[in-house]
This record gives structure tokens, C-alpha cells and sequence, in this order.
């Protein structure tokens, strides 16, 4: 089992996990004793067929037709900008449109940083010492942007940070978190792990092993958050073999690859995972920003069958949140600006 706080309503959620218990014994049996076997499922290959073989094959889309099948799913079909009816492939579901405009309102004032996708979300700090403090279990921080880029490791080291893991029902477009000025924009090459809870906490440093989408944003430009620099990472899983960047300032309208230079405005579609489930990483510099105390306060809670609790030997448990809501706030000087 592994459960998670629904942020709305503040209620304990059991999450009911794809493929369990193929995952379990790929992360265990196999990897243990199956190396060659193990390298071969999170490579890219199996990943694009795997893909296929799931959203793709013209028998699995007619379950599409199934307004009730797509119900237990968890599908929002009212959010839907496109009609479910014209949806003929999960691939289309998973890669659906809503009106975020209208269901996913964000905040106003501008000290506010917002969640980047419909997610469960955990948080913590390079900063050791700290209550939130936990070393070379998500991520290695050079792996993870790079040891060629050692000015962007040194601006992140000691400051923040925060993983939000898509499940395959959610909404799979990700919004920017702040506004800002692109500084560096660029591809890192990896495997395809899954972001299974299980898979996470056996595979040491998963999110920097994968492949991924690097975008540092200056949020201290005119017009911008005013936080700092602020990384966001949007990292391949297993069945997720691609990235594609879409930002549209307006809506869905007009959808413009990425280049340094560019303005990004906050809450708007950035990005597209085709399909499934997978993550988003954001890295804050230190000092900059302050998260949401019950945010905070829910990772801590022992009351809860946290996988990543059972795996960390510590009380680590999940939030879901929404995207375009408020997860942090600008902080300066040690002071949070309420």
C-alpha cells in the first residue's frame, strides 16, 4: 500500500499503483540477479515500445469509448478543451488539453510560486542540518544538471528543492512555477527508470540517471518572481520517451520551442510528457523562498503507509497538489513576505 494527502480536502488517499507488482520485481529480482535484463527494460527502446503496445494500439483505444472505464480512471472529462468522444487512443487521453483558465486558477500576487503540474509532491533541502535535509536519495545534485555546468551547481547547492510525480491519469502539460528570463535551456541523455514509488526508493539517485529537460530561469529580471534563479527539470520515466516543449503564452495558442533569452510568463504550458506518468524536479537557490507550512507539515506525518517513509526510514509522505496553485512564497532576508 502507499498512501498520500489530498491537499483540497485534506484527506489520506490510497494511491493504487500501475503494475505494482511487475515493478517490484523488476527493481528486485530482476535487477539483483538479471543485470543485462534490467539495463534493457529502462533503456529507450523498451520505453518506445512499451509506449506503443499502451497508447498507441487501435484495440486499447476503443476503451476510450467508455465514459464509465475513463470515470474509474480518474479522467476529468469536463475539464477536457477537446470532446472525450473525439478521443480515440489512450496516447490522446493522456495527452489531453483542459481549460486551465477556468479549473486551475491561479494566484494573484506575484510573491507566490505555483505548482508546475498535477502532481504528488515531496520537498526538502540541500541545507544539511535541516529538518528537510535528505543526501543522494532523489538526485546528485552535478549528476543531476550536469558536471559540465559547475556555475549552476554552486547556485543550487545549499538551497531547495522540490519533485512533483505525475500518475498516468493526471493531466500530463506542465506550467511554468515563476516568471522569468531563460538562462540555459538543454537535453541530458539517460535511462528510462519508472517514478514508481518503489522503483524510486530502490534505485539510488534515479531522477539524475534519467533522461531529462534542463531550464534555468533569471526570476530576478524586471516583471519577473523575484526569487532568484530557479531550475526546472522535467525528467523521462519508463513509457515516457519524450519531452516536448510547447510554451504558449496564451492558452494552448501558438506553442514555441525554448531558447536562452526568451521570457517565460508564470503559470503558462511549458512542456508535454507523451504519455504516462512521470516527474518534475525545481531547484531553488538558498534563502530565496519558503514552502507552504502545511506542505511542510503533511511530509512529516507518521500516520500514513508511505512507501517512501517504509524505504527512507523516515517520515516522508506525499502531497497531491494542483497545478497553478500556490506550493511556496518569495522569502528574503529571513523574512517571508505575507
Amino acid at each position: 500500500m502507499h498512501q498520500y494527502i489530498e491537499r483540497r480536502t485534506g484527506l489520506v488517499r490510497d494511491e493504487k499503483l500501475i503494475a505494482d507488482p511487475w515493478i517490484r520485481f523488476l527493481y528486485s529480482t530482476v535487477r539483483e540477479h538479471a543485470p543485462t535484463l534490467y539495463r534493457l527494460a529502462v533503456s529507450r527502446w523498451s520505453t518506445a515500445l512499451l509506449g506503443w503496445l499502451n497508447y498507441d494500439l487501435p484495440l486499447v483505444g476503443q476503451l476510450t469509448g467508455n465514459r464509465q472505464f475513463l470515470m474509474e480512471q480518474g479522467f476529468r472529462l469536463d475539464e477536457c478543451v477537446d470532446r472525450w468522444e473525439e478521443m480515440r487512443t489512450l496516447r490522446s487521453l493522456f495527452e489531453r488539453r483542459i481549460r486551465y483558465w477556468e479549473c486551475r486558477p491561479m494566484p494573484s500576487e506575484g510573491a507566490v510560486i505555483v505548482a508546475p503540474s498535477d502532481s504528488r509532491m515531496l520537498l526538502g533541502s540541500f541545507e544539511e542540518g535541516t529538518a528537510l535535509f535528505l543526501k543522494g536519495q532523489f538526485f546528485d545534485l552535478p549528476a543531476l544538471l550536469g558536471r559540465d555546468r559547475p556555475h549552476w551547481i554552486e547556485r543550487f547547492a545549499r538551497g531547495e528543492w522540490a519533485i512533483f510525480r505525475l500518475t498516468p491519469e493526471q493531466y500530463h502539460y506542465n506550467h511554468l512555477p515563476v516568471a522569468g528570463e531563460v538562462l540555459d535551456h538543454y537535453d541530458l541523455q539517460g535511462s528510462y527508470h519508472a517514478c514508481n514509488p518503489t522503483a524510486i526508493v530502490r534505485e539510488a539517485t534515479p531522477f539524475s540517471k534519467n533522461g531529462r529537460v534542463v531550464t534555468i530561469l533569471d526570476t530576478d529580471s524586471a516583471g519577473g518572481t523575484q526569487v532568484g534563479l530557479v531550475a526546472m527539470i522535467e525528467v523521462v520515466a519508463m513509457m515516457i520517451g519524450e519531452v516536448e516543449q510547447v510554451y504558449s503564452r496564451e492558452r494552448y495558442d501558438d506553442p514555441q520551442p525554448i531558447h536562452p533569452g526568451d521570457w517565460l510568463e508564470r503559470g503558462a504550458p511549458k512542456s508535454l510528457f507523451r504519455p504516462g506518468s512521470s516527474t518534475v524536479v525545481l531547484l531553488f537557490e538558498p534563502n530565496r523562498i519558503r514552502f507552504d507550512e502545511d506542505l511542510r507539515l503533511n511530509q512529516v506525518r507518521t500516520d500514513l503507509r508511505s512507501r517512501f517513509s517504509e524505504g527512507l526510514g523516515r517520515a516522508w509522505v506525499e502531497t497531491e497538489v494542483t497545478i497553478r496553485s500556490g506550493i511556496a512564497r518569495r522569502h528574503k532576508g529571513g523574512v517571508d513576505e505575507r
